[in-house]
């Protein structure tokens, strides 16, 4: 659907989304009624564990000053209710958080920091240090259930009203700058959008977008007015975007009169949100885009965490790699383990250590077999149903046991537990600058190519997860992909 005129703009979309704008705003009410529900459920489980396990303190009077009578029930109401006012002092209600995990996640934090803060000097100051033990224990555990109630709430919603629960966003901008953002949009859910159409500068370049089956209503003269017709909640900028800033400011104007928020994507790509700060000045605010952190204390602290963790799983996965080992042995003539020269941090040669999946003398068997590529976009090889696997090693792939013994690479410094791939030393010869770039850090044993499909990925797409990493890595990002391992490795996408 193309409309370049856009004095029709208004009225076409009405006609093609009838009662949409009604929908939505029942959909969202009762969507956040919901939420509320569930954050009242969390809070007074909360509570009552706060009851179970401190029953003893209860009845000692941990909720009661000594000689004051003051009741449980008031306590107890008194943190259910501050903690609800805390959530939606968050904007925990306000509807573009309803899907946005992220931001769900880092607001119920807040909350929790938040309650601490405030609650704990009032029970020092007013002499009601008794209090203080059971809002340790229920901050957190109020924190916990929130966020997994948001959790399962959210999976409600989406079984039961598919179409309607994600924010319906209008992209405007160039066309190129739209696909692109169009892209990251289905590449990350995350951000709670569903793309419901474009306004574009560029008519004459729409197929690039109707393409990929999003419709493009014409161009930005009457963005707002199409915005309320496809019963849109978001308009979302793709820079660069060529317009007078106070056609701009008079653009947001409009949207907020109609309940639109307005979004401007950066222009800088692959940014985590962590890495930008909104600052201050005169004519108006500036965004900072923190360097990426690759050496400092917080590098320091991972390497420690990383042969720690490396260790402690060494030691548990000990029996089942010695009798992996013997496995090998006995089906297959040839060592267990596999040695092969990788690409460590700024290109250092290092040997990496695998179990053994394939036959002995795999490597020079592989010029027969070098026609079947099925990664012929890029520098890997990888084939599905490679002849040169084992048995035995077929398994240990698919389960991605093949590499504990990369456990032995953690603790010698040359890997971390999380990173991009390491390389061969054939594949980095042939990197261009952009590429080398992710070498500017350890390989990891598990990393954002392994949790996003592994074999499965492009050439193209593996890069753009391993520099996205480079770029964005932080502490939480290490624990959201070890999270993420455990599923990977279960469902066993794009492990062959």
């Amino acid at each position: 659907m193309v409309l370049a005129d856009s004095a029709t703009v208004e009225t076409a979309v009405m006609a093609a989304f009838p009662g949409v704008q009604r929908r939505r705003l029942r959909s969202t009410g009762r969507n956040l009624s919901v939420a509320f529900l569930g954050d009242v459920l969390a809070v007074t489980i909360a509570i009552m564990t706060v009851v179970l396990f401190m029953a003893g303190d209860l009845m000692g009077g941990a909720f009661v000053a000594p000689g004051e009578g003051v009741r449980p029930a008031f306590s107890v109401i008194t943190f259910g209710l501050f903690w609800l006012l805390l959530l939606a002092g968050s904007r925990m209600y306000d509807r573009w958080f309803l899907e946005n995990r992220t931001g769900m996640i880092y607001r119920s934090l807040r909350a929790a920091v938040v309650a601490v803060a405030i609650l704990a000097p009032i029970c020092v100051l007013f002499d009601m240090l008794y209090l203080l033990k059971p809002i340790i224990v229920a901050v957190p555990v109020a924190a916990a259930l929130t966020i997994a109630g948001r959790y399962t709430t959210l999976a409600v919603l989406r079984t039961v009203q598919r179409e309607y629960v994600r924010q319906r966003a209008l992209v405007i901008g160039p066309a190129d700058s739209v696909v692109t953002l169009l892209t990251a949009l289905q590449r990350d859910r995350s951000y709670g959008l569903r793309v419901a159409g474009a306004c574009i500068t560029d008519l004459d370049q729409a197929r690039k977008i109707t393409a990929q089956n999003i419709p493009v209503y014409g161009d930005l003269k009457d963005v707002a007015g199409t915005a309320l017709g496809a019963g849109c909640t978001a308009v979302l900028v793709a820079l660069p975007l060529e317009m007078d800033p106070y056609k701009m400011r008079r653009l947001a104007w409009e949207l907020s009169d109609n309940d639109i928020e307005l979004l401007v994507a950066p222009a800088l790509p692959e940014v985590a949100p962590e890495r930008v700060a909104v600052l201050p000045s005169g004519g108006g605010p500036l965004l900072h885009v923190r360097a990426p952190v690759l050496t400092g204390p917080q590098r320091a602290v991972k390497n420690v965490l990383d042969r720690l963790l490396a260790t402690i799983l060494l030691i548990l996965a000990g029996p089942f790699m010695i009798f992996t080992a013997i496995m090998i042995r006995v089906t297959t003539p040839g060592p267990a383990l596999f040695r092969q020269p990788r690409a460590g941090i700024n290109g250092k040669e290092f040997t990496c250590y695998k179990f053994r999946t394939m036959v002995k003398d795999a490597d020079k068997k592989r010029q027969e077999i070098e026609h079947l590529n099925q990664n012929a976009d890029g520098l890997l090889f990888k084939m599905k149903r490679d002849p040169r696997v084992t048995k035995v090693g077929s398994i240990l792939r698919r389960t991605s046991l093949d590499e504990l013994p990369q456990l032995l690479n953690v603790i010698n410094g040359t890997m971390s537990m999380v990173g991009p791939r390491p390389p061969l030393m054939s594949e980095v010869a042939g990197y261009d600058d952009d590429v080398r770039r992710r070498l500017l850090v350890k390989p990891g044993m598990t990393g954002l190519w392994q949790v996003s499909g592994r074999s499965d990925l492009s050439w193209q797409e593996s890069v753009r997860l391993d520099l996205n990493y480079v770029d964005n890595w932080s502490p939480l990002l290490d624990l959201r992909i070890l999270a993420r391992t455990a599923n990977a490795v279960i469902r066993g996408t794009g492990a062959y």
